[in-house]
């Protein structure tokens, strides 16, 4: 029996974040578990979100119902928001993730079917969030609406714990991606291989653990990103006594002996940490490494912090043609994630889509 076609194999590849967007899909915040009392500034800070992104790209917000699709679109219009720019989907949600029960797109260079979306399996970061776990359907009704191949894997991935440069290297953790609450069965070579046939990469980077407070087993979205092909921000922590410098410092040290898809070594500018942040006396995964990239712009959490402006000042050093704009997220925070993992682009296709 022939093997079933593989993204790699029909020629598709995931694209780097900075790479042109069609939309940002974004789902509208509901849940008080995770903001018993935080709700309400939560909620500004999406509208803040949407109001940036709808200036230079497309947004798609999954709702749960017409009641709250009126609210959001006045909330929307009250700030200023371009409406003709975000499209409102009646798609229930148990919660905001949508990094990593979302769909992840990947493309390809032919007239036929040049977009398509891997859809992994979710199970509530290794089984610890039962009730989200519904969330595992989401990708495929987005599919569903946008009318484009689905590569449904029999895996446990989440979005938030995989980075791509778009040339062929991937950047994950060890912590997440060989934890036995997702896939105990998959060695790291067959992880590997599966995710050179689900993106298109060919190079891997392993970094060691996360940040404290990370319920996500050490995403990499925490920790370090691509800022382009050969260049890697990577979150240090100045503080020797904190609990987060010796992984931090071994993640850098990593980073720093590790090359690219092509053995040449990789440009590591380090991003500060912000103080410890608590909530009930529970240490979160506050980082500037949280930050999206979209079209023009890129959104980058801040704390309040005196680390604030030099975790900016770098990124706008190395987002020169990007206008860098920093949203708070002390509240967003408490939910134990911030704005990348709310987000997933799609990227635009040429010729483009109708």
């Amino acid at each position: 029996m022939a093997n079933p076609a593989t993204p790699r194999s029909l020629g598709y590849r995931m694209p780097a974040e900075w790479s042109p967007h069609r939309a940002t899909w974004l789902s509208w915040p509901h849940s008080q578990d995770n903001w018993p009392t935080q709700l309400e500034q939560v909620r500004a800070v999406w509208v803040q979100m949407i109001r940036e992104l709808s200036e230079v790209e497309q947004v798609y917000l999954l709702v749960n119902d017409e009641s709250a699709e009126r609210e959001v679109a006045a909330r929307l219009q009250r700030a200023g928001a371009a409406l003709n720019k975000v499209s409102f989907l009646r798609i229930p949600t148990a919660d905001v993730w949508m990094r990593d029960y979302g769909p992840t797109f990947v493309t390809r260079s032919t007239t036929e079917s040049p977009l398509a979306l891997n859809d992994w399996i979710f199970n509530g970061w290794g089984g610890k969030y039962e009730s989200y776990e519904e969330d595992e359907r989401v990708a495929k009704e987005i599919a569903a609406l946008l009318k484009v191949p689905v590569f449904d894997h029999p895996v446990v991935l989440e979005g938030g714990s995989i980075e791509v440069n778009g040339a062929g290297t991937c950047l994950t953790t060890e912590q997440c991606l060989l934890n036995k609450n997702r896939n105990p069965n998959l060695t790291r070579q067959e992880i590997e291989t599966f995710l050179e046939d689900t993106l298109g990469v060919a190079h891997f980077i392993w970094l060691g653990e996360g940040v404290a407070g990370d319920d996500t087993d050490g995403h990499i979205d925490d920790i370090a990103r691509f800022v382009d092909p050969r260049t890697v921000v990577c979150i240090r922590e100045a503080n020797s006594q904190d609990e987060n410098y010796r992984c931090l410092q071994e993640n850098y040290e990593r980073l720093r002996r590790a090359t690219d898809q092509d053995g040449n070594p990789l440009n590591v500018v380090a991003l500060p940490c912000p103080s410890a942040i608590y909530s009930d006396g529970e240490r979160l995964p506050a980082s500037y490494a949280n930050f999206y990239i979209a079209n023009e712009i890129v959104l980058v959490p801040v704390f309040d912090d005196p680390n604030d402006g030099q975790a900016l000042g770098v990124l706008r050093e190395l987002f020169p043609n990007r206008r860098v704009i920093g949203l708070r997220c002390n509240e967003v925070v408490v939910g134990l994630g911030a704005i990348h993992c709310v987000t997933q682009q799609e990227p635009r296709i040429f010729p483009p889509r109708a």
